[in-house]
Order: C-alpha cells, then structure tokens, then sequence
C-alpha cells in the first residue's frame, strides 16, 4: 500500500489518500505535479484505494508538499516525511 500524502497551506495536517500499487501511486504523484506546475490554479479530486467512500478536492495553488511513502507491515512508528539526522 502507497500513501500520497499533501501538505498545504496555513494546514498543520497532511490530506492522505492511498493506492496499492507503485504505478499508480506514481502516476497520481505525476498528475499533482503536473498540476503544481500549470499556470493557473486547478481543482484535484482525489479518492482512496483502502476507502472509495474517502474523497478529497483541493485546489492545486494550495499545495506546498507532495510525499509519496510505502505503507507496509513493518512500519517503524515514524509519520511520513523527510527527517534531518543529528
């Protein structure tokens, strides 16, 4: 299982949806970007692999972040993201 997880403005609180397998959890993280990247602002609607009843709609320009993280039996307990080593 893939989390996509986003990160947004003024929100202290990722927005997560998942997906089973790496190419489509790549081919969405594709498709953020190139939104991200688009001159004017658009509206995403995302759903939920694990839960088809979980629906999210953002707007692109509202975006700071896009992590995509593998979900798996032995996960160390530690949110997603990117951790500095001291």
């Amino acid at each position: 299982m893939f989390s996509i997880d986003l990160t947004l403005k003024y929100s202290p609180l990722p927005l997560s949806v998942q997906r089973k397998e790496s190419e489509t959890a790549q081919t969405l993280y594709q498709e953020i970007l190139t939104a991200l990247k688009a001159d004017s602002p658009q509206l995403l609607e995302l759903t939920c692999e694990k839960d088809p009843e979980k629906k999210i709609a953002v707007m692109s320009d509202q975006i700071v972040a896009v992590i995509v993280s593998q979900k798996d039996g032995t996960a160390t307990g530690r949110a997603p993201g990117f951790f500095m080593q001291s």
